[in-house]
């Protein structure tokens, strides 16, 4: 059986001091009695649960929510202080005792229930009981309180404990972001220098590959200039050659057409061979030099010049009688 006691203090007599004690079994719903002491006398009294049930349907509501009321009304004591009232009234004889609970509202109070209870024949006893169910109350809170206050103990014990962990695993965590702070530093460093050189290696490539596009720019642009002057002069001189050879008739029509004419006396006069004249010692010298620095383009134009002095030499010979 559970039991709670309270102190109360009547509406009609503030100052005065009542003892309620209330017991039941399982639960507050099923039935409970009531114990009221001043300390001189006791009274007694019992609340079925066909009486909470009735009292329930009276005043329209639910059974439940009229236990939790209950509840807070005559367990929870102070900690609903001045939501709830009590009404006690006595007769002369202090033989029965009306004993009654209200809830406050705004506009007023209902009352959730009410009942008579009987004066106990023995108040002292009743009193002992109460004052014995005090001091089990008092032993079982100090008991809880020791345990309470050991595992408090402990709590602390394990908390500074974690604390000064935590202090340790505060300053290696400083120490490890000092350190691989201080080594990204150096590998950003080296990466900053890579990059540096990288990019003026790749600076230096891009120099290069375009100074070596204009030198081949230019190198074919001169080789282009220098094959057109070549065809032109190449061209110039194979006209030159062909116009002199055309010019020149052939050696047999010619003998053919004097020989052939009747009783004429040829007084063509004879040509005497072109004599060279004999070069000057050192100049044959000279002119090899002069041949080796000249251009090979003037080499080949000279070359040529000199075949066509040898073939007019040669065909000038041959024509003459």
């Amino acid at each position: 059986m559970e039991k709670t006691l309270n102190r109360i203090h009547p509406v009609s007599d503030p100052e005065a001091v009542y003892f309620l004690q209330v017991s039941w079994e399982k639960d507050l719903g099923t039935g409970f009695g009531i114990t009221l002491t001043d300390g001189e006398c006791a009274w007694t009294g019992t609340v079925s649960e066909a009486e909470i049930s009735r009292e329930a349907s009276d005043m329209e509501m639910n059974r439940e929510k009229y236990v939790e009321e209950l509840k807070k009304a005559l367990i929870l004591g102070e900690e609903s202080a001045g939501k709830y009232n009590f009404a006690i009234s006595r007769d002369e004889e202090d033989a029965v005792c009306h004993f009654s609970y209200e809830r406050n509202l705004k506009d007023g109070s209902f009352r959730l229930g009410s009942l008579k209870l009987q004066k106990v024949s023995s108040p002292a006893e009743v009193v002992r009981e109460l004052i014995g169910y005090c001091l089990d109350c008092l032993g079982r809170l100090q008991v809880k309180n020791e345990h309470l206050q050991k595992e408090n103990e402990r709590l602390f014990s394990n908390w500074s404990d974690v604390e000064k962990r935590l202090e340790k695993c505060v300053e290696a965590k400083e120490d490890l972001e000092s350190d691989l702070y201080n080594r990204f530093i150096l590998v950003l460093n080296e990466k900053k220098a890579k990059i540096r050189n990288l990019q003026k290696l790749l600076n230096e490539a891009k120099q290069y590959a375009a100074d070596t596009e204009c030198t081949r720019e230019s190198v074919a642009t001169t080789q282009m200039a220098t094959g057109q002057e070549n065809d032109y002069d190449g061209s110039t001189e194979e006209e030159s050659e062909n116009l002199t050879w055309s010019s020149l008739p052939s050696a047999p029509e010619r003998n053919d057409s004097i020989l052939g004419s009747p009783d004429v006396i040829n007084t063509t006069p004879r040509r005497k061979r072109r004599q060279r004249p004999v070069k000057p010692a050192g100049t044959g010298a000279k002119m090899a030099a002069y041949e080796t620095e000249m251009p090979a383009k003037e080499k080949l134009s000279t070359s040529k010049l000199r075949g066509w002095e040898g073939q007019s030499v040669y065909h000038k010979s041959h024509l003459s009688p």
